[in-house]
């Protein structure tokens, strides 16, 4: 060999109880000739080669020993996957409720009769009070004045069947429930006669008005008769549409000096206040050419209105064959916006 002097580096330099940077400094120094050994190792022998590998790979084992030990890394144990059972809901049913019908709605209306000792002479009348009126304390209603006929008194119309006609259309639900004041004319061939009307609408409807739940405006209320009431009716339903909105006028019989009037009349009520009217007679009634008078009084005015000619004469047969559509067509007038 050539004369390259090799210093033997190995694990002689380090021994038991040697720091570890101590014997880090002893390997930086051992390791700097390892740079050459590979041109140095190409004229060794063999056994000097194997020599020189031991000794390095002793040097590398003693310089991972002194390093510091990296601590593990923390194993995360995986947490398990539990499956938590979602409560399926299931909807309540929908609360039902049962509405309890009111037991009035299976009774008849209410009758009262009644007297204004205001007026001379007092002013008596009969009223109908619709099925559940005292239950439905907060409920209004419609009014209807019904007049009877001469040498009759206040109790004819309800004789003749209209309180029960009228109670069966509430009852069945084919009418809207509404008041029916029937107010006595008996003094007609006595001097108060005359004065009537001027009870009616001065003293009985605003009493009327405030006792009673009525709906106190003329779109509410309405005025028909049979025979002398049908021409108060008529003259009342002329002569005072800002108090009514719906006229009957049931086999009419005017009242002196009115016919000469109605012309007039009809003239100064404003278009849209005209009332509704309803008009009947029979073939065979004394008053049937004055009615016609009136009916074409109407026609020249424009008014418009119902008229309709039946078999009958000015009796009470006649009437009670007919009341049952009279009521209906009051209850019409309200039934219907």
């Amino acid at each position: 060999m050539d004369n390259v002097h090799v210093k033997q580096v190995g694990a002689p330099g380090f021994e038991p109880g040697t720091s570890c940077s101590q014997s880090k400094r002893a390997s930086r120094t051992a390791l700097r000739p390892v740079l050459r050994s590979v041109s140095i190792m190409r004229r060794m022998s063999t056994r000097q080669a194997t020599k020189l590998i031991s000794t390095l790979l002793t040097l590398l084992a003693t310089i991972t020993a002194c390093a510091p030990s990296n601590p593990p890394l923390p194993t995360s144990t995986p947490i398990p996957l539990t499956s938590t059972l979602i409560p399926t809901l299931t909807p309540s049913p929908a609360p039902t409720f049962t509405i309890t019908p009111l037991a009035c709605l299976a009774n008849p209306g209410h009758l009262e009769q009644g007297s204004l000792d205001s007026t001379k002479p007092p002013q008596e009348f009969r009223i109908y009070l619709p099925p559940c009126y005292a239950e439905k304390t907060d409920q209004r209603y419609p009014v209807l004045y019904l007049l009877h006929g001469q040498t009759y008194t206040d109790d004819q119309w309800i004789r003749l069947g209209a309180v029960s006609i009228i109670d069966h259309l509430i009852l069945s639900g084919q009418s809207i429930p509404f008041i029916i004041v029937f107010p006595d004319d008996h003094y007609w061939n006595l001097p108060p006669g005359p004065g009537f009307g001027q009870r009616l609408v001065e003293d009985l409807i605003p009493y009327i008005d405030a006792t009673y739940r009525t709906l106190p405006d003329r779109n509410h209320r309405a005025i028909g008769g049979m025979s002398r009431g049908a021409g108060w009716a008529l003259r009342l339903g002329l002569t005072r549409w800002d108090l009514f909105g719906t006229v009957g006028l049931h086999s009419l019989a005017v009242l002196q000096k009115d016919a000469s009037q109605i012309k007039e009349w009809l003239a100064e009520i404003p278009l849209p206040s005209r009332p509704r009217v309803f008009m009947d007679v029979g073939d065979n009634d004394q008053e049937l050419e004055m009615a016609q008078v009136v009916e074409s009084e109407f026609n020249d005015a424009g008014l418009s209105h119902e008229w309709h000619l039946y078999s009958g004469a000015h009796t009470e047969e006649y009437w009670s064959a007919h009341v049952e559509e009279y009521i209906q067509w009051y209850a019409e007038g309200w039934n219907t916006p």
